[in-house]
């Protein structure tokens, strides 16, 4: 794509093109510059996509009305151990002292500089003065009287920190009110209405129950024990207890669904979420026990509640024949197919279906395919985008599934199965979570306003 010229843009404004459209070309050439720096002696999938020429006629135009928006650091100032945050529009530095020390020993102009020890630290100190401005953010918007739910949907979408996740998601899933006077009487009321669910549907003999309602509890107390087996912290039986009273109060009030396996992963971040206002230090310690029972009462309820909001934007994934999941898929193998289609061809020489292996991919959201430890940094973005999360998945997933472009390509159908079964992201860190939204990230702004790029 060719740059406009000043001419071009000085046209443009004068025709009456909006300065939005400017601020959402700059955006994504700021976002391409983050994620080619990052890329850089990497091979990527889809590299097509990332040719798009910066338009500097229109940089100028955008940084002139825009002065407050400043880069944190250049281009060659990107290094692999450093995370990117791209919906602000900004890079923000996660890199260490010897991460930004060898970057800055590769660049010759810096290793001439008589400063070049204290170029590091100067760096470090920006990404931690990076942090506190974002803390502070959100600070500034939780103490609002009314909480702006757009603001803080923009700041949750790079992450929350964590002793304000709770707030956030309650609030960004329409649990908790915005208005602040209102917020405390909306949860006891809703905490006392969960309360009284589980007292009419889940404490009662079985003679009650339908012999449906009988055999949907007998499959959550099968699936329960097997809800992310590896952390020792869900083995716990109280912990499986509150997972199974909480699934089963939810499928007894949603008939059209009912209890789906896979819904039992779903409500994993949010119990880690809200216990973590009430248990101290690291998950693998606490112990459900240690807690009052009106504690764990207010955390079932907050996790039934925000397990509902968030499952509202997307029934028909867990209705009979799970029709939304389909629709995903095959988004999913389209788009693939249009970013790298030699993945896609051989995936489809070998007779892999992509139901086959992102069946599940959807319907538990990845829980299974990151680590447990970035599950609840996913989510934060997965509620910022509130009712637009199903498509957005689909680009998250593809972005995932391209990670291994090249690896796939060797891989023969039963190769290919055993290795998107089990994706070997056991040691992954918040650096490669960032990379896969990232990419996300630029493909969606990409082809969100070209939907021809998805048309046959």
């Amino acid at each position: 794509m060719k740059g406009n010229s000043g001419e071009e843009v000085s046209k443009r404004e004068s025709s009456g093109g909006s300065s939005s459209s400017l601020n959402l070309d700059w955006r994504f050439n700021q976002t391409l510059r983050n994620v080619q720096g990052l890329l850089k002696g990497r091979s990527f999938p889809g590299k097509v996509l990332l040719t798009r020429k910066s338009e500097p006629a229109i940089e100028s135009s955008v940084a002139e009305r825009s002065p407050d928006i400043e880069r944190s650091h250049s281009e060659t100032d990107i290094g692999p151990n450093e995370s990117i945050d791209v919906h602000e529009g900004k890079v923000q530095s996660s890199g260490n002292v010897a991460s930004d020390a060898k970057v800055k020993k590769a660049n010759p102009s810096s290793a001439k500089s008589d400063n070049a020890d204290a170029e590091p630290q100067k760096s470090v100190s920006g990404a931690r003065a990076t942090d506190s401005a974002r803390i502070a953010k959100f600070k500034k918007e939780l103490s609002a009287q009314t909480v702006v739910l757009d603001s803080l949907r923009q700041l949750a979408w790079s992450g929350v920190p964590p002793y304000m996740r709770p707030t956030v998601w309650r609030l960004l899933l329409g649990y908790a009110p915005p208005n602040s006077d209102r917020r405390d009487a909306v949860l006891t009321r809703k905490r006392l209405e969960y309360v009284e669910c589980v007292a009419r549907y889940y404490d009662i003999p079985d003679t009650e129950r339908s012999d449906d309602e009988i055999n949907m509890l007998r499959q959550i107390g099968v699936d329960c024990p097997r809800t992310v087996p590896d952390v020792s912290f869900f083995q716990q039986p109280e912990v499986q207890k509150s997972l199974e009273r909480i699934l089963y109060t939810w499928a007894i009030r949603h008939p059209a669904s009912g209890y789906v396996q896979g819904i039992n992963d779903l409500a994993t971040p949010f119990l880690l979420v809200f216990l973590s206002e009430h248990l101290e230090g690291s998950m693998e310690n606490w112990r459900l026990s240690d807690l009052l029972p009106q504690k764990i009462s207010d955390v079932e309820a907050d996790c039934y509640w925000c397990l509902s909001k968030l499952l509202d934007g997307m029934h028909d994934h867990y209705t009979f024949a799970q029709p939304g999941i389909q629709r995903l898929v095959f988004k999913f193998k389209e788009l693939v197919r249009r970013i790298d289609e030699p993945v896609s061809r051989h995936i489809e020489e070998q007779g892999l279906e992509f139901l086959q292996f992102a069946f599940r991919w959807f319907n538990c959201l990845l829980i299974r395919e990151v680590p447990f430890h970035l599950v609840t940094r996913l989510w934060d973005t997965y509620i910022a985008e509130g009712d637009a999360l199903p498509d957005f998945l689909v680009y998250i997933c593809t972005s995932l599934l391209l990670t291994w472009s090249e690896k796939l390509q060797k891989l023969d159908f039963q190769e290919m199965v055993m290795f998107l079964q089990r994706l070997p992201t056991g040691k992954w860190t918040d650096q490669e979570l960032e990379m896969v939204l990232s990419r996300a990230y630029m493909w969606h702004t990409m082809f969100e306003s070209s939907p021809s790029h998805l048309a046959r």
